[in-house]
Formats: C-alpha cells, structure tokens, sequence
C-alpha cells in the first residue's frame, strides 16, 4: 500500500515538473521578407547583451510548407553565418532560437529568406538595437561571486592548521 501511494505521488508530481515553460512574447516587429510578412518576437524587450531571451519568427499563414535561413549579423558576432529556421522548441507553431545571448551592445540584423507556395522571399530586421549588459560588469561580479569559496577556503585552512596532530603532544 505503501508503495502504491509513494508511486501515486511521484506519478503526480512528474507531469508538472517535465513540462516546458512557455515563451512569453512581450515585444514583436513586423519584417517584409518578399510576399510574406514576417512577426519576430521577442521574450523580454527591451534587448541587453549577454542576456538570454527566447527569439520566434512567425510568416503569415503558420510555417507549414516553408522553409527558410536566418542571418545574424552584429557587433557581438566574430563571423556571420547562415542558419536554417527551425522550430523553436517551447513554441512548436513558430520557428525560432531558444536561450540565446547576443555578446556585444550595438545594433543588429536579422536577415531571413523564405520560400514557400508563394516563391522566394527575402527581408531584414535593421536596426535592431542591444543596449550594455545588466548588472555590474563581468570582472565585478566574479570576484563577488568567488568570495564565499574564498571565505571557505580560509576557514579550511585554520581548521586545518589548529588540528593537526604532528603539533599537539600526547598527553598521558
């Protein structure tokens, strides 16, 4: 009986911790790629570097029967590359890119071709602007980071040294 209900329980408790979080889109933009029209998303906006956020491009008509490239050109980018649109993973109607950061503040360009029923189609989001970081800088927040293994390390090292035996004298 036990066991029937510790298996209920984890059976229970299993569904709403395997589920994925949804993407909240809290800004869009519209970009004309051809003859169709483009809904880009984003999950927090305004946009920070090193930040990550959730990206869905969205065509007119859903994304059945289509296919198309991405390019991401920007400041933080040492080369740009093309990379097929495929489905996000959290918002299976869209295309998109899950947990990604943009490196560097500066403007940026998201460049798409499309084909579809309608032909080839190919547009831009210029423009796109990434404001600094959050937060203090990288150099600042390591060293805050690291000063509770710093603190750890010193407790260790004078419990260490008040308990070694080599020192003590046995006492009879």
């Amino acid at each position: 009986m036990v066991l029937l209900v510790l298996a209920a329980l984890v059976t229970i408790g299993a569904g709403p911790a395997g589920a994925y979080q949804p993407v909240n889109v809290v800004h869009t933009e519209r970009v004309q790629a051809g003859p169709y029209e483009v809904t880009v998303g984003f999950s927090t906006w305004p946009l920070r570097a090193m930040q990550s956020l959730d990206f869905t491009f969205l065509p007119d008509g859903g994304i059945a029967g289509k296919s198309g490239t991405l390019q991401i050109s920007g400041p933080g980018l040492k080369t740009v590359r093309t990379q097929p649109l495929v489905r996000h993973p959290r918002k299976r109607d869209s295309w998109g890119l899950d947990v990604k950061a943009l490196d560097a503040p500066g403007s940026y360009r998201f460049a798409f071709t499309i084909d579809g029923p309608q032909g080839r189609g190919a547009g831009a989001l210029d423009g796109l602007r990434v404001l600094d970081q959050p937060g203090p800088p990288i150099g600042l927040s390591w060293i805050l980071g690291t000063l509770p293994l710093l603190g750890l390390l010193v407790f260790g090292a004078v419990v260490w040294r008040r308990t070694r035996p080599r020192l003590r004298s046995l006492t009879v």
